[in-house]
C-alpha cells in the first residue's frame, strides 16, 4: 500500500480530498438515517397458548421473523429485534405490556396485537405514546373507524368486510332468516351487528342470537335455541376454537343433516378451523378471506417456505403480518427514520404490491384497502391434495368489501 506522505504534492491533495469527502459522505449518512437507540425494535402481542394460538400467536410471530429476515437483519445499517409476549387474551396484561415497551423497552412499533379487547387496550397506549401500531388478527372496525389515530393502521380484514362479503352472498342465494351465535366480546359484538344489517338490507330477517364466552366448552344450550329458532342460517361471529367447536357440536346435534337442516355461516373462519375440523364437516360453509395459500405462483412460492417452518400453511392473519412488516421495514429505509410521522407519512404514501395484496393502500383512516374474497370449503372428493380446501366464489374488489372512506367515523377523514 502506498502511503499518502510518499506521493507527489498533487496527488498527496486528491488523496487528502477524497478521505474528506468520504468522512464527510458518512457524517451526512450518520446525519441523515436517524434511528432512535440504533436499533429498529418491533413487538408482537398475541395470544400464544390460548383458543387464539393457532389462527395468530406462534404463526403470526413467525411470519414476522421471516420479514426480519428477509429484510436482511437490518435497516438502514442497523439492527432490526423482534420481541413478544403472551397477553392470555387479557386486555389490562396487554396494556400493561406495551406500556413497558414503549417506555423502558425501546419498542418502536407493535406489529399486531391478536383479538379484540387487548387490541383496544393497547391502542390507547399507542395514541399516548404516539407510536406505530399495525393491526393483522384483531377484527373490529372500531380500530379505524371511531378510535382511529394517525399512527394506526389495520391491515388484514375488519367486522363489516366480513359481514358484507358473507353476509350479503348468502342472503343474495336464499338464506334470509338468521340466528347468531355470538362471542361475548367487542369481535364478536361488532361482527354480529355488522352482519346483521347487511341480512336486513338484503331484505332478511334476525331471528335471534346467543352469546357465549371466550372458550366455552359447552355449546349445547346455544345451538339448541338456533335449532329452535328454524333458522335458515346460523352465523357464527366467533372466532378459532369456539368456531371449531360450533361447527362440531352443531354436526353433532344435526343441524346439518337431515329435512330441516340449517346452513352454517363462519363469519371469521381461518383455514386452520378449516383443517381442524376436517372437509367431512366443513365442506359446503361459505366464507370469507384475505388471502388464501394457494391462489397464485406467489401465494404457493411464500406459503411453501412458511409451511417449512410451522408445518401448516398460512392463513390470512400470518400472511398480513409479513406482509405489513415488510411495508413498515421499507418505509423506515425510504423515510430514512423510524420517527412515527415519517414513517406512517411514507407508508401511507407507498402501495402494497407483494403476494397478500395487489394494488393495496392505506387510507387516511388507516385502512388498508385490497381485495377479499369469497370461498366455498370442498368436499372431500374436491380436496386433490393436503390443504386444497378452498374453491374462489367470488373475488370482491376492496372499495366494495370494505367500509367507504365517507362513511368512516373516523375523526380525521375529511368530509
Amino acid at each position: 500500500m502506498t502511503r499518502a506522505s510518499s506521493l507527489p504534492f498533487p496527488l498527496r491533495q486528491c488523496a487528502r480530498a477524497a478521505a474528506l469527502g468520504a468522512a464527510l459522505a458518512l457524517g451526512a449518512a450518520g446525519a441523515t438515517a436517524q434511528i432512535s437507540d440504533d436499533v429498529v425494535r418491533l413487538g408482537i402481542l398475541s395470544d400464544l397458548s390460548g383458543p387464539f394460538a393457532d389462527i395468530t400467536g406462534p404463526g403470526s410471530v413467525a411470519a414476522i421473523q421471516m420479514a426480519i429476515d428477509d429484510f436482511g437483519g437490518q435497516v438502514l445499517g442497523k439492527k432490526i429485534e423482534l420481541v413478544t409476549a403472551d397477553h392470555q387474551n387479557k386486555a389490562d396484561i396487554a396494556s400493561s405490556k406495551a406500556r413497558e415497551w414503549f417506555d423502558t423497552g425501546k419498542v418502536d412499533a407493535i406489529m399486531d396485537v391478536a383479538v379484540s379487547a387487548p387490541a383496544l387496550a393497547v391502542l390507547e397506549v399507542a395514541k399516548q405514546k404516539d407510536k406505530v401500531i399495525v393491526f393483522n388478527g384483531p377484527g373490529i372496525d372500531r380500530l379505524t373507524g371511531d378510535l382511529c389515530m394517525p399512527s394506526t393502521v389495520h391491515y388484514v380484514y375488519d367486522t363489516y368486510a366480513l359481514a358484507n362479503v358473507t353476509a350479503s352472498a348468502i342472503t343474495e342465494r336464499g338464506g334470509k332468516d338468521w340466528f347468531f351465535i355470538t362471542a361475548d366480546y367487542a369481535f364478536g359484538h361488532s361482527l354480529q351487528e355488522q352482519a346483521a344489517a347487511v341480512v336486513t338490507a338484503h331484505g332478511g330477517k334476525v331471528l335471534g342470537a346467543a352469546r357465549h364466552p371466550i372458550g366455552a366448552t359447552d355449546f349445547a344450550s346455544f345451538l339448541l335455541s338456533a335449532q329452535s329458532s328454524k333458522a335458515q342460517v346460523i352465523g357464527m361471529a366467533n372466532a378459532g376454537g369456539d368456531t371449531v367447536n360450533t361447527i362440531k357440536a352443531a354436526r353433532e346435534f344435526g343441524l346439518t343433516t337431515g329435512k330441516n337442516k340449517q346452513t352454517l355461516a363462519g363469519l371469521l373462519m381461518y383455514i386452520n378451523d378449516v383443517h381442524a375440523i376436517g372437509l367431512r364437516t366443513a365442506a359446503g360453509l361459505m366464507l370469507t378471506e384475505a388471502f388464501y395459500w394457494d391462489m397464485n405462483d406467489e401465494t404457493r412460492a411464500w406459503s411453501k417456505r412458511y409451511f417449512e417452518k410451522m408445518k401448516k400453511m398460512p392463513n390470512m392473519s400470518q400472511a398480513g403480518a409479513y406482509s405489513s412488516t415488510m411495508h413498515y421495514l421499507k418505509a423506515v429505509q425510504a423515510a430514512k427514520t423510524d420517527d412515527t410521522a415519517k414513517v406512517m407519512a411514507q407508508m401511507k404514501a407507498t402501495p402494497i404490491n407483494d403476494f397478500f395484496a395487489k394494488n393495496g393502500r392505506i387510507r387516511e383512516d388507516g385502512r388498508m384497502v385490497h381485495d377479499m374474497y369469497l370461498f366455498q370449503v370442498k368436499s372431500q372428493a374436491e380436496s386433490k391434495y393436503p390443504w386444497d380446501y378452498y374453491k374462489l366464489v367470488a373475488t370482491v374488489p376492496g372499495d366494495k368489501a370494505f367500509l367507504p372512506l365517507a362513511q368512516s367515523k373516523c375523526p380525521m377523514v375529511k368530509k
